[in-house]
């Protein structure tokens, strides 16, 4: 399984030009209302053989109350997203890992999975490419290790 993370530009470019076959896309993209500028979720027009798209906050533990959540609030798609990604490494899919601009949601979604599957996680981390959203990572990589 290989797992790519790609910025909302990168993926609108790949789906008008050669979208892979035999993938599965995870997308993030922002609630309307306190940050967002209401951008709606990247139309994949079919392209991926799964789809899951999640709308969550790009914040910090730190500012969840902010928005009026709780780390067990944050997220709560995150059962429903081990699953997918279980059912999608079932499969024999790749994983496209995408948000607004690649570095954050998308990356610690990718970490998460990276961890899961191959203990190596930190490659994502490392990567001074990524910023991985340490809550996003932890509400995944959890829900998938209590999915088993």
């Amino acid at each position: 399984m290989k797992i790519s993370i790609y910025s909302r530009n990168e993926i609108e470019k790949l789906i008008n030009e050669n979208f892979p076959t035999n993938t599965a896309a995870i997308s993030f993209y922002d609630p309307a209302g306190i940050r967002s500028d209401n951008e709606k979720p990247v139309d994949y027009k079919g392209k991926a053989e799964m789809l899951f798209q999640v709308a969550v906050y790009d914040i910090d533990i730190t500012v969840l109350k902010d928005y009026g959540l709780t780390y067990d609030t944050y997220l709560p798609e995150a059962d429903e997203l081990a699953w997918f990604i279980k059912t999608a490494y079932d499969k024999g899919l790749d994983i496209i890992c995408q948000c607004q601009y690649g570095q954050s949601r998308s990356a610690a979604c990718a970490a998460a999975i990276e961890e899961y599957y191959n203990k190596n996680g930190v490659s994502v981390f490392a990567d001074y490419r990524y910023y991985p959203n340490q809550v996003v990572y932890h509400k995944i990589y959890d829900a998938l290790k209590n999915s088993d």
